[in-house]
């Protein structure tokens, strides 16, 4: 028998039936490999009954074998001792608070597969909405009622404050019924999460309603798109917006692309010969599901937006950040931009996507070609569906861009066949 290690983790084989690597300095202490390749450092022993258990420490990836093996060193004192490790993990389940299953979902490996921004998305949630209210629970004794007193308390906005998130930053936690029904869609994941890895006997937000969603964004109209443009121009010439924000901002209008896939775009995803961004599965929302790259097809003026930019090595952002940001900051001078523009209270950047999509619908496209040029994942549907060529991507990207196109047109006083010369309110080539 080897000594666990590194090497020896890194060249374990699936085959075709589960199997065990013991190790040579710790008697019980071993490496499960499943036909799968899922990996996990366990320890075996017998109890004070005789009883033969199996205790799995973690997944391979999440401790390195020498951690694993003091977690079961630990293991083997308490079975030394007289005691049960496998008893006493469950007892301190079933004594444990809501506060603790969210401390163990967010080091999970469910949680550690989504996306950077949706991993911030649910963190906050957790943090702000569901630990306030729900936290000191016992984790196996949450209701029904909890969770709905819950729903409105963050409805009523009993969880509303001020947060400190840096030096000069201020998050504006505010409550409201959209913030609600996310923050228990989310517990709800968590629960189910925890009925799986936690033994959680139920989910008791499976069945609580807490209604549907309304119409979230509005939809732009040429006017619309047309004062957006104009306002980009102004605020950009006028330096009350960095020329990489707006210009980051009409590749959203024009594309329907997430504000974090254009926020963090590197150059080695960009292809302005075919015209089009090729994301990797880990660069875009659903393709840590699917495992697909997600190709975002680029209108002519969108093209040009994209090869003005300063060029950089292929791990470089596209529109470069200010010092001290990650990803470039759209959200806060998309407010202001929103504001001076007139667009209807509310709308998000998000809702320059939504807004694609049923211009999109609008102009006849099926839904298959919105899904596609979306981006979204549906894969109940997906396979009634005739997956079209790359080609046709372009042709409908520069058709789903053909409302914005003509604010952009009309902002510059141009005509449509010189919007691509357009930038920022002044000529560049």
């Amino acid at each position: 028998m080897p000594q666990i290690s590194k090497r020896i983790v890194d060249a374990a084989s699936p085959g075709v039936k589960p199997f065990f690597i013991w190790d040579s300095r710790l008697a019980g202490f071993g490496l499960q490999v499943l036909p799968s390749g899922a990996k996990s450092f366990v320890y075996q022993y017998r109890n004070a009954h005789g009883r033969s258990r199996r205790a799995t420490i973690a997944k391979v990836g999440t401790l390195t074998p020498d951690k694993a093996r003091e977690h079961a060193e630990a293991m083997a004192a308490t079975v030394k001792a007289g005691d049960d490790p496998l008893a006493q993990r469950q007892e301190r389940r079933h004594a444990a608070t809501v506060n603790d299953l969210f401390d163990a979902y967010l080091e999970s490996e469910k949680f550690a597969g989504k996306a950077e921004s949706t991993k911030a998305i649910d963190r906050g949630r957790i943090e702000r909405h569901l630990r306030p209210v729900l936290g000191k629970k016992p984790a196996d004794a949450l209701t029904s009622e909890d969770v709905m007193r819950a729903f409105a308390a963050i409805r009523d906005g009993k969880t509303a404050k001020s947060v400190k998130t840096k030096a000069r930053g201020l998050a504006r936690v505010t409550g409201g019924e959209g913030a609600a029904r996310m923050a228990i869609r989310l517990l709800r994941a968590v629960l189910t999460w925890a009925q799986r890895d936690w033994r959680v006997a139920n989910n008791p937000a499976a069945g609580v309603d807490i209604g549907t969603d309304g119409e979230r964004e509005a939809v732009l109209s040429a006017d619309e798109y047309e004062r957006l443009f104009k306002t980009l121009d102004v605020m950009e010439n006028e330096r009350r917006v960095r020329q990489p924000v707006a210009d980051a901002i009409r590749v959203i209008a024009l594309t329907g692309a997430r504000r974090g896939e254009v926020a963090g775009l590197r150059w080695s995803h960009v292809d302005l010969q075919t015209g089009r961004i090729v994301l990797p599965p880990a660069s875009h929302k659903t393709g840590r599901r699917t495992g697909k790259p997600r190709v975002i097809s680029l209108p002519a003026v969108a093209q040009e937006i994209i090869a003005r930019q300063p060029a950089g090595n292929p791990g470089d952002r596209v529109f470069q950040p200010s010092q001290g940001e990650g990803d470039i900051n759209l959200s806060k001078p998309w407010r202001s931009i929103r504001a001076e523009a007139k667009l209807p209270e509310g709308i998000g950047l998000h809702g320059l996507r939504h807004s694609l999509a049923s211009h999109l619908a609008m102009g006849g496209a099926q839904a298959a070609e919105i899904m596609q040029s979306l981006g979204h994942r549906q894969l109940s549907t997906a396979a009634r569906y005739i997956h079209w060529a790359d080609g046709a991507r372009a042709v409908l990207a520069e058709r789903a861009a053909a409302p914005a196109l003509a604010g952009l047109a009309a902002a510059s006083g141009k005509p449509s066949a010189d919007v691509v010369a357009i930038s920022g309110g002044k000529d560049r080539r």
